[in-house]
């Protein structure tokens, strides 16, 4: 096979389940790793694919990072619509309940979407949704107090980690700007980061709301491994994305 008709086969690997890894690649077209690693990195430089920790995900990932919320709320909206209305389903149904949402613009949606007479003790770090939640329902909402993050409008640091570690919550929801099998969940902001780890420890059951531009991203700190998901609720999902989660007892919810 010419290396010219690998490439294609690549990034249509890449296109149709998320990511390409080398080993998986090497193996299929019997070649070595590091042929696969040297054609990732021809269709990285030509912009095609983005090399990622082993292996490549499509070009038209971006990694929304610490971007304004502003900005990330006109993102995937969609996505992040249907993402909101099935995790709707997964609130806790017994009176007095209590849940955790994470700071983000698909947890956001959620909270948009809890019932007005909801009896739930919801606790966030999102000045947003504690916002949203406060106005329109009658929710017992509590907001972990911390230093702002002006361009995420989240709480962080030392007193927002403090508040969690005394808390355990039935369900919390959580976001991420990265997930792979080997990195785990991860976001590019390491004093955000400290406060999922906690949240995700806070918790008996995790609830992650990420669409799939997220699968097969790696940002730089990862704060909870893959296993520690209960229920992943996204938009879309490759077959072999889905066996990775379901393998590790993820239930997946395909929005």
């Amino acid at each position: 096979m010419y290396a010219e008709e690998r490439r294609r086969l690549l990034v249509e690997i890449a296109r149709s389940d998320g990511r390409v890894q080398v080993s998986s690649a090497a193996e299929r077209f019997d070649v070595t790793p590091e042929t696969i690693r040297r054609d990732l990195e021809v269709l990285d430089r030509s912009g095609v694919l983005r090399r990622v920790h082993g292996g490549a995900v499509p070009s038209d990932f971006l990694p929304l990072g610490d971007l304004a919320l502003v900005d990330r709320e006109q993102s995937a909206t969609d996505e992040k619509d249907r993402i909101a209305v099935a995790a709707r389903a997964l609130l806790p149904q017994q009176p007095h309940a209590s849940v955790l949402i994470d700071a983000g613009t698909t947890t956001s949606r959620l909270a948009g979407l809890v019932p007005a007479n909801s009896t739930l003790t919801i606790f966030t770090n999102s000045l947003p949704i504690a916002a949203t939640l406060s106005s329109r329902t009658t929710a017992d909402v509590q907001l972990l107090g911390g230093q702002v993050k002006g361009i995420t409008q989240a709480c962080v640091g030392g007193n927002t980690v403090a508040w969690l570690s005394r808390l355990r919550v039935d369900v919390a929801f959580i976001g991420a700007n990265g997930i792979t099998p080997e990195h785990g969940l991860s976001t590019p902001d390491c004093a955000e980061a400290v406060v999922k780890e906690q949240m995700v420890r806070s918790a008996r059951r995790v609830v992650l709301l990420a669409d799939s531009r997220k699968l097969g991203a790696e940002t730089a700190t990862s704060f909870a491994p893959l296993d520690a998901v209960d229920v992943f609720v996204t938009d879309a999902i490759s077959p072999h994305q889905h066996q990775v989660c379901t393998q590790r007892g993820i239930e997946v919810v395909v929005a």
